[in-house]
């Protein structure tokens, strides 16, 4: 048996990003910080992605032990995704992401830039 090459990562970045980089898998992910989704609360969240790239990142996401699917065995079919405990780990990082763009479009766009999501109030 042969043993597995060595990784190396010139930052621990590099192996972050490995995850989660792109252009979907943060926003992705982000929405799924405030609970489980359907594949179609998805579309309308993210309505310039299409189906087969969601699919494909969902896909990557579990295959990363970062996303849970959820198959409901009912007709119609019901799929949900939620954050695995290892994905929640990075819920933190998502939301200062979050936080920094929002300042960014401040800083950048002023009064002309505007964020559509707004994040579900917490329930004390």
């Amino acid at each position: 048996m042969q043993e597995p090459s060595l990784k190396i990562y010139n930052t621990a970045v590099e192996a972050t990003l490995e995850v989660i980089g792109g252009k979907w898998k943060p926003v992705i992910l982000f929405y799924l910080t405030f609970g489980k989704r359907r594949n179609g609360e998805f579309m309308r969240l993210i309505p310039s992605i299409t189906q087969k790239v969601l699919t494909q990142q969902l896909s990557e996401l579990a295959a990363d032990g970062i996303v849970s699917r959820i198959a409901y065995n009912q007709v119609p079919p019901k799929v949900e995704y939620e954050l695995t405990p290892y994905g929640r780990s990075l819920t933190d990082i998502l939301h200062l992401m979050c936080k920094w763009g929002d300042m960014h479009i401040e800083r950048t766009y002023g009064d002309r830039g505007r964020v559509l999501f707004e994040p579900p109030q917490a329930i004390d």
